[in-house]
This record gives C-alpha cells, structure tokens and sequence, in this order.
C-alpha cells in the first residue's frame, strides 16, 4: 500500500505581503524632492488544482509543507516589490479538503471541469510606501506601512475515487479477474484471499467516444464496516460510483447468503450505497454445479429486487461475459441520461422561476431614464 495513498495531513502558508519603503527624491537641481517609496508586492496564494492523470495523493503525503513566495519589499523611485509566487498544489479528481483541526469541509473537487481550481488562502497585500502619505500638511512622511501576513492552516485531504461502476465482492469472487478482461487495467491475480490491496481502476471502452470507469476495491469481509479484514478502510471509493456491481463466487459454500451479508456491510457502512442501481455477476458457473447455484441466486435476489439483473458469468472461459458487458453498458448509459435529464429540469425551472418573478414587475415608461436622456 505504499504506491497508494488516499489520505494526506498538510500544512499550507501563503505568501506575506512585503513592505513598503521609505525614501525621498534624491536629484540634483531639485530640492525637497518629496517621498517616492514604492509599495510592498502580493504574497503568493495557496491555490489547488485537479489533475485528470493524478490517481493517489501520494506526491502530496511526502510534502509536508507548501510555501507560497512572499511579496518583494517596495523600493526607492516609486518601484514596486514582486508579487510572490503562488503555490499550486494539484490533487486527483474525488478529492474533499478538510480542516484537520475542526474537520470542518472546505472544498470537493468532484465537478467535471477540467481545469477546475480552488483558491484557498490569499496571500497578504502589500503595504504601502510613504509616496502615499504625502499631505499639504507632511510633506516629507516618514513611515510606511508593512506587508500583511500571510495566513496558515492544517488541513487534511480525502480521496474518493471516481468511478462510473463500483466492484464490490468476498476475496476471491473474480472482481480484479474480471477487470482485466473488460479493461486495459492489470492488477495482481493469485488464488489467495486479498490479493488485492489497493483500489485498481480500469477502463471499459464502449466505442471510440465513450468509455466507462470501473473501481476494483479489496475484497470486503462479514465484519468489515466494523474493522474486520482490510475493515471500512476502501469502502468509502465507492461511495461516488454511479452503480454498484456486485461479485458472488458460485463455487463457495455460502454462496446463498454471500449477496445479503455484502449488502448489510455496504449499508452498515452508508445508507446511500444501498440506494444506487446495481447489477450481480455470479462468477465461476464453470465449475460443475456452480450454475444451478446461480440460479437459486437469481430467485433469493428476484423475491425481494425483481428489477435487479443477475447474470451467471464465467471469467476464465468467457461464458456470459458478453451479456453482463451489455448490461454494464446499459445501466451506466441510463444513469447518464437520466443526471442529464434531472440538469435540463433545474434549468428549464431555474428560467421559468426567473420569468415568473419578472412578469411581476410593471415598467413605469414615463420615469425610465435611457443613456444620454438624464435630466
């Protein structure tokens, strides 16, 4: 778990502003020159930045302090100080910034921006030189006004993978199994439980337009929300996939209750993971007996979810691995257009609430002043 890093304590500064100066117009031929001394530059802001090929907050967690420069001190001749650099911190896309002294939320990159940015702490202003103190009554100031400080604050970053499709599954169900086949992902297979130890992401190439993200979490266990096995550690990366995908292993003995002991450990873990759309794979129908087990499966789920599809797959021999791809496709296409849907309606109702409320206005024509009609 050393190449993955999903949570970062950091201290971050931004930059102080710098002085402003204190000097006087030195020139032959003239006398009383008066006061000329620049002001103070900007301290640099703390600013964060997601990274679409940044995947873990690994090259955060090693750093444990980002500086933003301080402003230049201002300078004789009216001459500004630099502004100071900011300090830009990139982090992956799904990662939620908190104060690690409070816990209180600050921000989520969760957006679809690619270029989204999150300006933190502004850097201190400047101050000002004495050519801004002159008066009929001071001619000659003396005093300028030092940089403002920059701010400091410990915060604590979260990651959340984002993932259209979640795997959720026992050790040894086939979930990075059948990640490798449907994606270009490699992760590590043996026949051990939890061989898998860190999350693994995989894409699934719809065609040449659309893709689908497929998160691969370690196996989860009966006691994992309560700390049991890798405990709730992972869980909490598929809290923001769009459906849920679930693994059972045919071939073991407690494959009728393998379903409803993951469904408690989800909900036990978070009411909303068991509220999102979710398909079940009954993996190694190969084996013999294994596919009549997939069938009992498949009744036990349809008394209670009958519209949840359950389909009896087999990773190693490719058998129904065509039907569960079609069917993965098509419940990540339905939620899109469905979020797509639910965005027109916010807008369209965003307008008509706007028009209504105008439509209460009456213009007064008589007392309406145009440019250049002002009396």
């Amino acid at each position: 778990m050393i190449n993955f890093a999903d949570e970062a304590l950091i201290e971050v500064r931004s930059g102080n502003g710098g002085n402003g100066c204190v000097a006087f117009r030195r020139e032959k031929y003239i006398p009383h020159g008066g006061p000329n001394g620049g002001d103070g530059g900007k301290g640099g802001d703390v600013i964060f930045t997601v990274k679409r090929n940044m995947r873990t907050l690994s090259n955060i967690r090693h750093k444990h302090c980002f500086k933003a420069k301080n402003g230049g001190d201002g300078q004789g001749w009216n001459r500004f100080g630099a502004d100071g650099e900011d300090c830009v911190i990139p982090v992956p896309p799904g990662t939620t910034i908190r104060d690690a002294e409070t816990g209180e939320f600050i921000y989520d990159f969760t957006g679809k921006d690619e270029n989204e940015t999150f300006v933190f702490l502004k850097g201190g202003n400047g101050g000002w030189g004495n050519v801004h103190f002159k008066s009929s009554t001071n001619q000659a100031p003396k005093h300028a006004n030092p940089g403002q400080k920059g701010e400091t604050r410990f915060l604590k970053l979260e990651l959340s993978i984002m993932a259209d499709a979640g795997l959720v599954g026992f050790p040894n169900a086939g979930k990075s199994s059948l990640l490798t086949a449907f994606t270009n992902a490699r992760p590590k297979i043996a026949p051990y439980p939890f061989t898998t130890i860190i999350p693994n992401l995989g894409v699934l190439r719809v065609d040449d337009e659309n893709d689908i993200i497929i998160a691969d979490i370690p196996g989860i266990i009966e006691g994992a929300s309560e700390g049991l096995g890798l405990g709730d550690t992972f869980l909490k990366h598929i809290t923001r996939t769009s459906c849920l995908i679930f693994m059972i292993d045919c071939s073991d003995d407690n494959y009728l209750t393998a379903y409803e002991t993951l469904c408690n450990e989800l909900s036990n873990y978070s009411d909303l993971l068991m509220e999102k759309p979710r398909i079940v794979l009954c993996n190694k129908v190969d084996i013999p007996g294994a596919h009549a087990r997939a069938v009992e499966v498949a009744d036990k789920i349809h008394q209670s979810e009958p519209d949840t599809p359950v389909v009896p797959i087999s990773v190693l021999t490719g058998n129904g691995m065509k039907d569960a791809r079609i069917h993965i496709i098509s419940l990540v296409d339905r939620l899109e257009k469905r979020s797509e849907s639910k965005e027109n309606k916010e807008e369209k109702a965003f307008g008509s609430a706007f028009m209504e409320a105008r439509a209460g206005f009456e213009d007064d024509d008589e007392n309406v002043q145009y440019p250049g009609s002002e009396n």
